[in-house]
């Protein structure tokens, strides 16, 4: 084979999977490089001669001009503009010898004769290249005039109306009213509309009738529901990690629950998208935008890994991240860029985690509640105050003056511990009072071992106290998601220096304050690590439990004193602020009694009868011995036990500088650098990478969009900068943002989009039927803010969203496809809302929003509220194409199997929705409504034609009498279960007309 020029097959800049079909342009139809040329250059040339350097050959890029019409090393030019027989492009595409023949033999590929004209068409033309047409920004277009000025009822339609009337074609006529209600209900809520909204509107007189029923529908909140779960395929929404182990993400929910808002809300699309990438640096302060975060984290995620695998595994993870951002908001599969060379790079997420995080919900509220707490509890504090400063500080200066007396010993004296270790990098912050806050990592199960320096006193017994705090979920005492705490044991062990042995210490009688129901304080002494003390019931409020010891121990001055605490009984259950005290005094022991420090201690130790140096420490046991600051005291402590607490849910988020989700890896949490990888593989490291932007979609420099990081933030703001470039309109990537979205919605109302390859607006990508009208809904989403709920109700408005589905023969010759939009197209509905309407049509539909999913089938709630676990999807969703979650997924597959049908008449939850539908029925023959007519109402929306009520009639006679036959309880509602059914089952039932 001779050099020059070399044309296989594609690989190269973007990956696609769509196969294209190329028509050619009428003669008097000037040739365009996006539209006919780009695309064969692409699937037959671009591995070679595209824009990946490292594979291009002959130095010859054909989607650059400079490249092609440049002189190549044969003396051969491939392009010359004007002169299509002077082009080594030409000569070899028409060549005879498979030598020389372009696209090669062994590249399976072939250029019709029609393709290769257009090449020798274009270079005739003067070979104008223009830049892929997704990268273009888009220009304002005035809607076309039409001929038919009566059609159209807004610009939708003009851009529809025009392109239909060049091919001769003419719309359908609008649907019917019955047919519009139901199409709508389906399209923005998932949900059938009941039969009397359908009666309302069908006898609407006023001309915005329907208007107001579109704004109604968007309005209301099962909008959020039906349209989060389209957004959640491409977000490849799932609630565990795959793979072999697959463990549950607990608190992932809140990201579904932040998409059913954002929409509900009509969050700005901008926004929307922003705090997804970087919600935790953008509104910190923000449930929602933190929420938002669980996009990043969505992906699989490995959970048995080795230290030999962990930075392959934290690569792919990279890779997952920088791909779905890609598909999901840009519509470009630049996944390919670990292999192959674009200019970008996955650097924003290098130090990014996912973690479980407990955030408050309620913060303007709970501020509000703090203002208002404390007007009430100055008073009792500055009545305290006043009493220690008038009347309790001169009586002890004058105790102290005169020699004051050795007092008792105090009943408890805290614990202030040396070490304190967590079998899972738990931390401990000391608070004034001597007690311990827990903070950093919350597992599933933990052991807290806290040793010190033994106390010189002779201990009888231990006070562990639980204690309400408003840092902790629900106010606490524990980390639980109720601020519950399971404690199974409590244990103490004395460690002598003498003979360096540990003696554990017999614990008896063991009491609390209280017990919640089904624990007892007693469990945490004996050998079941199953039982124990909780209080369950009690949470936001402070416990206490006591030990006596079975014998007294008196410590040696070297010896040192450890308390165990296990929590091993409910996940997540550990406690989260305790003081531990120890006390001297004989049984019975008391529960609150006087309360010292060390100090203290050896503060009275020491008395004389002069000012003693440590007259604070004891100021502070001196009052606690006069009744009248007991009292005062007591009505404080009291108040603070009514102090608002934040509201706290616990939600996965995605962030930096906090503790990460880990499961069995081995290993760091994060790479602290990335680098260029040869080929994707981590083992041939190149330099280290820094952030980059695609340079096709930068009209201003690097800088533009980069944010430096505030002083000591544990946050890089790499993610912040990459939001502010993916959501720049005029010099960034937001023109193309915009443009794929409003065409995801035109899909989800219309089953396909203006451009058919909704994640895939790359070189591999189908060109947009209507660019003009395209970018027309781009501009309005960006001019009307963003706003989604704009662009719906600019679709659904039109008379092309309004036209009837009815198929026509000699519209369907011209164009077959109705890429021209001449009538709505039906389509089945996703599985989701198939189910939904089941329960819905049944009266059984739970309506509660938000919260925690299930892997239960049988559950009522609408189907987004299945818990998504990649090993165990639910069996109907998986039947009828719901997603896996591995990967983003711009539009799902729509089979039709022997298996749906069969669900549909044997499943067992299809069944029981079939009865209470049938109980429906059977209930409106009180109001003489007829049955069938009713059950035909409700599932379709209509009534029944009078040869399907004939056989309505037929089938639920003949089913009677069969089960009459067999001896069936109840055969007439057996029979009228079946009629249901069968309405469950039309295709009228499960279909959008």
């Amino acid at each position: 084979m001779s050099n020059g020029l070399h044309i296989p097959v594609l690989l190269g800049l973007v990956l696609g999977l769509t196969s294209l079909v190329y028509a050619q342009p009428p003669a008097a139809d000037p040739v365009k490089f996006n539209r006919d040329i780009r695309p064969l250059l692409s699937e037959n040339c671009f591995k070679c001669h595209g824009p990946d350097a490292k594979q291009r050959k002959a130095g010859l890029r054909l989607d650059d001009p400079a490249s092609a019409t440049v002189t190549l090393e044969s003396g051969a030019r491939a392009v010359v503009p004007g002169a299509r027989a002077e082009s080594a492009l030409w000569a070899r595409i028409t060549a005879v010898d498979p030598d020389e023949r372009m696209p090669p033999p062994e590249s399976k590929k072939t250029l019709t004769p029609e393709q290769i004209e257009l090449f020798g068409r274009w270079i005739d033309e003067g070979a104008p290249f223009e830049p892929h047409w997704a990268f273009i920004p888009p220009q304002p277009a005035t809607p076309p005039t039409v001929m038919d000025t009566a059609w159209p009822r807004n610009e939708i339609d003009r851009f529809v109306l025009s392109a239909q009337e060049e091919k001769g074609l003419a719309p359908n006529a609008a649907a019917d009213r019955r047919v519009l209600i139901r199409r709508a209900y389906l399209d923005v809520l998932g949900l059938p509309p009941p039969p009397d909204a359908v009666e309302a509107f069908v006898n609407d007189p006023a001309p915005d009738a329907y208007a107001k029923l579109v704004d109604s529908l968007l309005e209301n909140p099962h909008f959020g529901e039906r349209w989060a779960r389209h957004w959640l395929d491409v977000a490849r929404f799932a609630e565990s990690h795959g793979y072999e182990q697959d463990y549950d993400r607990r608190y992932a929910y809140h990201y579904r629950d932040f998409v059913i808002n954002a929409f509900n809300q009509d969050l700005p699309y901008s926004d929307f998208v922003r705090w997804q990438i970087a919600g935790d640096e953008l509104a910190p302060d923000n449930p929602l935008a933190l929420a938002a975060t669980g996009f990043l984290g969505a992906g699989t995620h490995a959970t048995q890994i080795t230290k030999s695998q962990v930075e392959k595994e934290r690569y792919d993870e990279l890779d997952d991240m920088a791909r779905t951002t890609s598909l999901t908001f840009l519509g470009l599969p630049l996944g390919c860029a670990r292999c192959h060379d674009h200019k970008y790079d996955p650097i924003p997420f290098t130090t990014t985690v996912r973690a479980d995080m407990d955030i408050v919900t309620n913060a303007e509220e709970y501020q509000a509640a703090c203002v208002a707490f404390m007007a009430e509890h100055a008073p009792l504090a500055d009545e305290v105050a006043a009493y220690e400063r008038e009347v309790l500080r001169p009586q002890f200066n004058t105790w102290l003056q005169n020699g004051a007396a050795q007092p008792a010993m105090p009943d408890w004296i805290v614990l202030e511990f040396d070490t304190l270790k967590s079998e899972h990098e738990t931390a401990f912050a000391r608070l004034d009072d001597g007690s311990y806050r827990v903070v950093g990592r919350n597992k599933s199960s933990d052991t807290y071992t806290l040793s010190v320096k033994a106390p010189n006193i002779a201990i009888t017994g231990f006070r562990i106290e639980a204690l309400r705090d408003p840092a902790l979920m629900n106010g606490g005492p524990g980390r639980g998601e109720t601020g519950n705490f399971s404690l199974s044991r409590f244990a103490a062990a004395l460690k002598t220096k003498d003979v360096d042995k540990v003696i554990d210490l017999a614990l008896v009688n063991a009491r609390a304050t209280y017990e919640g129901a089904g624990s007892s304080i007693a469990g945490t002494v004996d050998d079941d690590g199953g039982t124990g003390w909780t209080v369950a019931g009690e949470e936001g409020k402070s416990h206490t439990a006591l030990f006596d010891l079975g014998a007294p121990i008196t410590p040696g001055p070297d010896d040192t004193l450890t308390i165990s605490l296990q929590f091993k009984m409910k996940g997540g259950e550990n406690l989260g602020r305790f003081r531990i005290t120890a006390t001297t005094k004989t049984a019975p022991l008391v529960f609150d009694g006087t309360t010292v420090t060390q100090a203290t201690v050896d503060a009275l130790a020491n008395l004389r009868g002069s000012v003693n140096p440590q007259s604070d420490a004891l100021f502070a046991y001196y009052r606690q011995l006069d009744p009248t600051w007991r009292a005062l005291q007591a009505k404080v402590d009291a108040h603070e036990q009514q102090a608002p607490v934040p509201q706290y849910v616990r939600m996965m988020i995605c962030s930096e500088g906090v503790p990460a989700i880990r499961t069995h890896t081995q290993g760091g949490d994060y790479l602290e650098q990335t680098h260029f990888l040869q080929r994707g593989d981590p083992n041939q490291k190149g330099e280290v990478a820094t952030q980059g932007f695609v340079h096709a979609l930068m009209r201003a420099p690097e800088s533009q969009w980069q944010v430096t990081a505030p002083q000591g933030s544990p946050l890089s703001f790499r993610r912040t900068s990459l939001a502010n470039w993916l959501t720049d309109f005029d010099h960034g990537a937001g023109f193309l943002l915009a443009r794929v979205v409003v065409n995801r919605l035109w899909q989800y109302h219309f089953g396909r989009g203006i451009v058919s390859t909704a994640s895939d607006f790359g070189f591999q990508g189908t060109a947009p039927t209507h660019p003009e009208l395209l970018d027309w809904l781009v501009l309005e989403l960006v001019q009307h803010e963003w706003s989604l709920k704009h662009i719906h109700r600019l679709i659904m408005k039109s008379a092309t969203y309004r036209q009837a589905s009815l198929w026509d023969e000699a519209k369907g010759a011209i164009d077959h496809d109705n890429a021209l939009w001449w009538r709505f197209p039906p389509r089945r509905l996703e599985v989701e809302s198939i189910r939904d309407s089941m329960l819905a049509v049944s009266g059984m539909l739970d309506e509660t929003m938000f919260g925690p999913g299930t892997l239960d089938a049988a559950q009522t709630r609408r189907s987004i509220y299945f818990m998504v676990k990649r090993s165990k999807l639910i069996p109907m969703m998986m039947l009828f194409d719901a997603p896996d979650t591995t990967q983003s997924l711009g539009a799902r597959a729509t089979t039709t199997i022997a298996p749906q049908a069969l669900l549909l008449m044997n499943n067992v939850e299809v069944r029981k929705w079939a009865e209470a539908f049938a109980k429906r029925l059977e209930a409106a023959l009180f109001t003489k409504k007829d049955p069938i007519e009713f059950g035909y109402q409700i599932a379709t929306g209509r009534a029944p034609t009078a040869a399907e009520r004939a056989t309505a009639e037929q089938f639920i006679a003949a089913q009677e009498q069969s089960y009459a036959d067999a001896d069936a309880t109840a055969p007439r509602h057996l029979a009228i279960t079946d009629f249901c059914q069968v309405l469950m089952s039309l295709n009228e039932f499960v279909y959008i007309e």
